[in-house]
């Protein structure tokens, strides 16, 4: 049969030849690979996706690297801000306690927050009375016998069994007496530094009230702008960044109590003239780890032994390096628990990075920013970001909402 007949009826059944699809401007042209304007599908599935993963989280780390320059710039463009406001969080941590109290016994947020700042304020101002005046009336008294001690550390070394050369010696021991009588300020730039001191404490003594006053709401208020898959881990890691920084204030205050009574009573019981100013010298070094106690510790075996003799001085020294071990290896695991969980290296170097960058204020603020850091980043490590949920599934509504 022609075309197709079929052998039962003779019926033909004729099939159009199908017609070449003829390209037009609405239709797209197929994509050739190797041409440019074209997708190889080949050569994206051969992107390894570890490649991409690295891409990605290099991209992240140095937009983030470029966010805490920007930030670290800002803050030490305004040094006097940037400390006043450190402190401000640091001694609200040491009142909030208070003021917490008084909260729960049915005080209204301000008179509780007044009454916490007014407590803080008179503790501060004995203590600075203490220090302070203290210091400052007999810092010329302290300088002399360091240069005294210098001076016969000066004889030992040339004379005794190092046998350094002398020229070299006294190089080292005028620029020392030097830096000691540098460090005594004239009355006009005492006069000025108090007057910045000043507006310093009153700006922190109006950031602690309104922290302590509206610290809740602020936090609340920072965390309604974070995405709600998020909001409960970096609700996470501010209360675990605040419980380390509240512990570390409060254990470091105590260690500092424990060293000054400690090595001050010793200094009292052997006599020693300047046993007061160098007990206060020892409580503020116990605010700088492992450098203030050496140095405040040193400072104190070299005055002993220019007013009391070797003797005594052996016996100063022996006090100061048990107090220190039981201070480094007893009280501070003891008191401050998981708030400074840092190797003494790590702390070591931060002190030292601190103080490079801004002096006695970086050196104070070190650890407790080291601290805080750690702990943050370790429990957003411990707490990963929950997976993503796909369009159109339900997600879960967090347990309690900030007010916002």
């Amino acid at each position: 049969m022609v075309n197709g007949a079929s052998a039962a009826g003779g019926t033909t059944e004729t099939r159009p030849a199908p017609t070449p699809a003829v390209p037009t401007a609405s239709t797209p042209s197929p994509r050739t690979p190797g041409f440019p304007g074209t997708l190889d599908p080949v050569r994206i599935s051969a992107v390894p996706p570890w490649a991409l993963r690295v891409m990605a989280v290099g991209g992240a780390t140095l937009a983030g690297a470029a966010v805490v320059w920007l930030g670290f710039w800002l803050l030490f463009r305004l040094p006097m801000l940037t400390f006043a406001v450190a402190v401000a969080i640091l001694l609200t941590a040491i009142s909030a306690p208070v003021a917490g109290r008084l909260r729960r016994v049915g005080a209204p947020a301000s008179l509780a927050a007044l009454a916490a700042v007014l407590l803080l304020v008179g503790v501060l101002t004995g203590i600075g009375f203490l220090i302070g005046f203290r210091a400052a009336a007999t810092l010329q008294d302290l300088t002399r016998p360091l240069a005294a001690g210098i001076d016969r550390i000066r004889v030992w070394a040339i004379e005794g069994p190092l046998q350094l050369d002398p020229e070299q010696v006294a190089d080292v021991r005028n620029d020392i007496v030097t830096r000691l009588y540098e460090a005594t300020p004239s009355p006009g730039a005492g006069a000025q530094l108090g007057l910045v001191a000043l507006g310093a404490l009153v700006l922190i003594v109006f950031l602690v009230f309104f922290l302590l006053k509206d610290g809740a709401q602020m936090w609340a208020w920072a965390l309604a702008r974070v995405p709600e898959r998020t909001r409960g881990r970096m609700d996470g890691a501010g209360l675990a960044a605040w419980d380390t920084l509240a512990g570390y204030v409060r254990g470091v205050i105590i260690v500092a109590l424990i060293d000054a009574v400690g090595i001050g009573l010793a200094l009292l019981l052997l006599g020693v003239p300047l046993w007061l100013s160098l007990t206060l010298l020892t409580f503020v070094g116990a605010f700088v780890p492992i450098v203030g106690a050496t140095v405040s510790g040193a400072v104190a075996v070299l005055v002993t032994l220019v007013t009391n003799g070797v003797p005594d001085a052996v016996i100063v020294l022996v006090v100061v390096l048990v107090v220190q071990q039981v201070e480094g290896n007893v009280l501070q695991p003891l008191i401050m628990g998981r708030a400074v969980r840092l190797h003494p290296i790590v702390i070591l170097l931060g002190v030292t990075a601190g103080g490079l960058i801004a002096g006695i204020p970086g050196a104070l603020l070190a650890v407790p920013m080291l601290a805080v850091t750690y702990r943050v980043v370790e429990h957003l490590r411990t707490h990963p970001a929950p997976a993503e949920h796909p369009e159109g599934a339900a997600h879960p509504l967090p347990a309690s909402t900030p007010p916002g």
